[in-house]
């Protein structure tokens, strides 16, 4: 019979290594965010280290260069698992190969169309919408009191004050994106649904004379920028201002009593502005795939979460059961996704310096607009 003090030495030493093994360090979850967010989100990945012993490093950069260093840094690895944007940046990043579809089936139905449109792409859903925003009309209730069904109604009612109406066009780009009400409201868009791009149809071309009689009427000025803008309305300059939910601020705490509305029509058709969503993506290159998607759909995209993120940034939340019903809200439902396909990047630039020359009377509106739908096909390849 074996002595079994002989295999004392034994278990001692394989006890003496299990002993000395390391314990493995827990999973990481690196998530790349502005400094308006980074802090909410700091507040949220707390709950998720405690209830899955996972560590979550919030890395706050700059906006301005964040998709960049992203699809620069991700195809090495060295990127985060998430990150957080713009709607529009989807189709560089798919491009690209550094998102990966997000299964949002089981929150579809909390959120609406525009939102869920806006993170699709080729028929994928990349991204978990947050907020939603757009530019809608806000309103000093006590110069107007009563609500323009048209915008050639609103022009009439302004022409009491020193401006009809503050919209903003910037005297080196134009303004796409605050034009961008009216031009729907003639039948255009900046792309159609096969992605071809129509500037330039009947729509757009009749839209491009109109703007060019609100110039002539001195409803729209190169000299009318944002701050001007914005400015003229809190002093009861202008009854009228065509902005986003990024002047609330400021609007609140001017004392003017005013309402935000949609965009009135000047065509036909609805006004459909530019619908911005913010959202978090999942990095394609990602160590921790499973667990970066359970961070998304279980705790970013919770009602709390998604309430304390609009808030942080001053956007009405994309879930519709914490969406307040607020004017802002009922605007940006009303648009249309900015578009994210990667050509849009093409287009801004000769379409606003389109619209800057209509503004200014230099040349005829439907031969300038076409010349610009000309060049951004030259370089978009349609």
């Amino acid at each position: 019979m074996r002595n079994p003090l002989a295999l004392l030495p034994l278990a001692l030493l394989l006890a003496g290594c299990a002993a000395a093994e390391p314990e493995k360090a827990p999973a990481t979850l690196t998530v790349w965010a502005d400094d308006s967010r980074a802090p909410t989100l700091q507040t949220i990945a707390a709950g998720f280290e405690r209830d899955r012993h996972v560590k979550v490093k919030i890395v706050q950069k700059a906006m301005g260069s964040l998709r960049d260093d992203f699809v620069s840094q991700a195809p090495s690895g060295q990127g985060p698992d998430v990150i957080v944007g713009p709607h529009d940046w989807l189709g560089k990043l798919v491009q690209n190969g550094v998102v990966a579809p997000v299964d949002l089936s089981a929150k579809a139905a909390q959120f609406p169309k525009v939102a869920l449109d806006a993170m699709t792409y080729d028929g994928q859903t990349y991204g978990l919408p947050y907020a939603i925003e757009s530019v809608a009309l806000v309103r000093n209730t006590k110069l107007a009191p009563v609500a323009p069904r048209t915008f050639d109604e609103l022009v009439k009612l302004g022409r009491k004050a020193k401006y009809p109406v503050g919209l903003p066009v910037d005297p080196k780009a134009g303004s796409p994106f605050h034009l961008y009400p009216l031009m729907t409201s003639f039948g255009s868009a900046v792309f159609g649904p096969d992605k071809r791009l129509e500037l330039d149809d009947q729509g757009g071309l009749r839209f491009a004379a109109y703007l060019r009689g609100l110039a002539a009427r001195k409803v729209v000025s190169t000299s009318m920028s944002g701050d001007v803008a914005t400015s003229a309305f809190v002093k009861g300059e202008t009854p009228f201002l065509v902005t986003g939910p990024w002047d609330q601020p400021v609007l609140a705490k001017s004392g003017v009593p005013f309402a935000v509305e949609p965009v009135p029509p000047a065509g036909e058709a609805k006004a459909r502005p530019f619908t911005g969503v913010q959202g978090f993506y999942v990095s394609s290159k990602s160590a921790n795939p499973i667990l970066a998607n359970d961070f998304l759909i279980n705790y970013l995209g919770t009602a709390p979460a998604q309430k304390a993120l609009a808030e942080a940034g001053g956007r009405p939340a994309a879930m519709t059961s914490v969406r307040a019903g607020d004017g802002w809200a009922r605007a940006a439902l009303d648009g249309v996704p900015t578009p994210n396909i990667p050509e849009m990047d093409a287009v801004w630039a000769d379409w606003g310096l389109s619209q800057l020359a209509i503004i200014n009377g230099q040349g005829d509106p439907a031969a300038v607009t076409r010349q610009a739908a000309a060049k951004i096909r030259a370089k978009i390849g349609q």
